[in-house]
């Protein structure tokens, strides 16, 4: 009987522990707290692939109206913004690299060509996988291309084989 007892205090008292914890918690009950409708719909801006720590990583800068393809390839060329650079985030893409001109691949499979007056060659691979990545997704969201297909990239010194975006 005592084994029984004791179970039974053990019980009783771990249930007022509980209602005790309970009721002790500090939070008072409220009414229904209504907010805002959630935002709803694209996002505002265009992106540049900018490198942090080594990787390529998507920034979406804030834009009323998305610029053509060149127009932000040449923004990529200009590297990071203060505030970006502040973050930590820099670019491999040289300043040189602007003016482009992008036109759709005559091949049919979605792709750009990227046209630029700077060797595409020379290109370290980073360099290569933001002006890939930038120029893709630019090209889907203004309509030069229907998806985000291959880029090459032309310079004096020859093209650089058609790429796409590793980052996905």
């Amino acid at each position: 009987m005592s084994g029984r007892r004791t179970g039974r205090a053990l019980l009783a008292g771990g249930l007022l522990l509980s209602t005790l914890l309970a009721a002790g918690c500090g939070v008072r009950p409220s009414d229904v707290i209504t907010g805002r409708s959630a935002v709803s719909g694209p996002a505002q801006g265009f992106g540049l692939y900018l490198v942090a720590q080594g990787d390529i990583v998507l920034v979406v800068r804030p834009a009323r109206a998305v610029p053509d393809t060149a127009t932000i390839l040449a923004l990529l060329a200009a590297g990071p913004a203060e505030n970006e650079r502040r973050q930590g985030f820099t670019s491999e893409v040289p300043a040189g690299f602007d003016p482009v001109t992008v036109t759709p691949t005559a091949d049919q499979t979605d792709g750009v060509t990227v046209r630029t007056a700077t060797a595409a060659r020379a290109l370290s691979v980073n360099a290569v996988h933001q002006i890939v990545c930038t120029a893709a997704d630019a090209a889907a969201r203004t309509g030069l291309a229907t998806s985000t297909g291959p880029v090459t990239i032309v310079g004096p010194d020859g093209a650089r084989p058609p790429r796409r975006c590793p980052i996905r």
